[in-house]
């Protein structure tokens, strides 16, 4: 019983933390109108996540919707139409406890870029960019919703915990959902630096000092990333 209570303590605390990420990252500009969602692990099976057409300003802990582990409506309100994209994540990233999606105007103007890398789309600007985001791959296009972009997803092997879907936003995930929030605002951020420094030739991390980053702090590149 007291098991129980507990894990049911620990959802509404989980419900509430989606209402309040939500409405800071609403509330900044981070994602406008009914855009955007948010999805956590529940420790017994399953996950929680946000409704579809709802702001991220406005929740309401009790109409989130729970998923089984399925992916089937357990509870609450209709799911946002991105479960395909988070339960991709989720089926190839085990370490991922919670995910979040945006549409934040810096990381959208990115992935319109010509020139950027689909296995990199940022190079090594800021220590605290790789120590949160890694590298961050990109994916092309495809319409919101779209069961593909799970298949997408999943040729990326887990190998990367922050992805810029293309004309869209990114999705990043993270082993709690105040990291999953912090990684996806240092990648606003830091595609809001690249889009100031764009053509001014700027000085970033060299190869060396990506290489002490990864060995203190344990960061984890995949193959290939931050090659600029």
């Amino acid at each position: 019983m007291t098991a129980m209570r507990t894990e049911t303590s620990n959802e509404t605390r989980l419900r509430e933390n989606i209402c309040r990420f939500g409405r800071s990252l609403f509330e900044r500009g981070l994602t406008p109108g009914s855009s955007g969602n948010i999805s956590v692990r529940l420790d017994g099976g399953g996950w929680l996540v946000t409704p579809t057409n709802a702001s991220l300003g406005f929740l309401d802990p009790a109409k989130l919707s729970r998923l089984d582990e399925q992916g089937r409506l357990v509870s609450g309100d209709a799911p946002t139409k991105e479960v395909p994209l988070h339960t991709a994540l989720y089926d190839t990233r085990g370490s991922a406890k919670a995910i979040v999606h945006l549409h934040s105007t810096h990381s959208v103007a990115l992935s319109m870029l010509p020139e950027i890398d689909p296995r990199a789309v940022l190079p090594p600007m800021t220590a605290y960019y790789l120590m949160k985001c890694g590298a961050t791959a990109l994916v092309p296009y495809y319409r919101p919703g779209d069961p593909a972009v799970a298949d997408a997803i999943k040729g990326l092997a887990g190998k990367y915990s922050s992805v810029l879907l293309a004309n869209h936003g990114p999705v990043v995930a993270g082993d709690t959902l105040e990291a999953a929030v912090f990684a996806t605002e240092e990648l606003e951020e830091t595609a809001k630096l690249y889009l100031l420094l764009r053509g001014l030739n700027p000085r970033y991390l060299s190869p060396e000092q990506v290489t002490d980053l990864v060995k203190v702090f344990g960061v984890t590149l995949p193959e290939h990333g931050h090659q600029h």
